[in-house]
């Protein structure tokens, strides 16, 4: 069962601590066989997907090995809260839960290698890495670009999957306003990552593409996507509001 609480966070990613620049090699206090056990496969394969000139996306299918046990480890444990949005004066549940990851030194061992094993094939220090829980295939994500990171010009945000396969969108983030009422809202490319699948966005894919999970009408079991992002901070930091700020009606 999924322990669930209700906060108003302010956003889904910001709250979360980073990780130190150097991890050790070790966990303290991690049982020996929880380190030694790799979670990442090394016979994964990477394939770059150009989008455009600046854009592209690396997809790794199976990147680590035994998924549904981390996603059963991390549905049991990972501290799921239901944020809530202000949207034109009506608080509404977001429809997806946000997670932390356990504290366990077993379930730390994972995180920290699966960190490094990143780190050190895109040669930058990501964040901790949030957690999202599509619970069923009515939750989802509308098409949007990770704003609240502000700098967009050179980033990396990977997404590793668990749990169910389901459709995973991007569109160009212009010229495709004509689509947005057709059935897929313009999307251009769907990766539908399964249980393990790793899918990595870089270069400017924030500021010119958008990206979405849609809802699935046929019955379908939780999917958790774990991200890790990454920002350069070079170019013109975004202006406005984020995803999750309030939403008024025009006056």
């Amino acid at each position: 069962m999924v322990g669930v609480t209700t906060t108003g966070r302010p956003s889904l990613y910001g709250s979360l601590p980073a990780l130190p620049r150097d991890d050790p090699d070790e966990v303290p206090g991690s049982a020996p066989e929880a380190v030694v056990a790799s979670a990442v496969r090394a016979d994964a394969t990477f394939e770059r997907i150009q989008l455009d000139e600046t854009s592209w996306v690396d997809v790794a299918r199976g990147w680590i090995a035994q998924p549904d046990a981390l996603l059963h480890n991390l549905l049991e444990n990972g501290s799921w809260q239901q944020r809530e949005l202000f949207r034109y004066e009506v608080k509404i549940p977001e429809p997806r839960l946000g997670g932390r990851w356990p504290d366990d030194p077993a379930t730390a061992a994972v995180r920290v290698e699966l960190f490094k094993t990143l780190r050190d094939r895109y040669h930058v220090s990501f964040d901790r890495g949030a957690l999202a829980l599509y619970r069923d295939g009515r939750d989802s994500v509308a098409f949007h670009r990770d704003r609240e990171m502000r700098w967009l010009d050179d980033t990396r945000i990977a997404v590793l999957s668990l749990g169910a396969k389901r459709p995973w969108c991007l569109r160009p983030r212009a010229g495709r306003d004509e689509d947005l009422d057709k059935p897929d809202r313009g999307a251009t490319h769907d990766f539908s990552p399964a249980g393990g699948d790793l899918v990595v966005l870089g270069g400017r894919c924030q500021a010119d593409w958008l990206h979405a999970v849609p809802k699935v009408r046929a019955p379908i079991g939780p999917r958790i996507s774990v991200q890790w992002r990454w920002t350069s901070r070079r170019g013109r930091p975004e202006e406005g509001g984020n995803f999750g700020d309030p939403r008024f009606f025009s006056s």
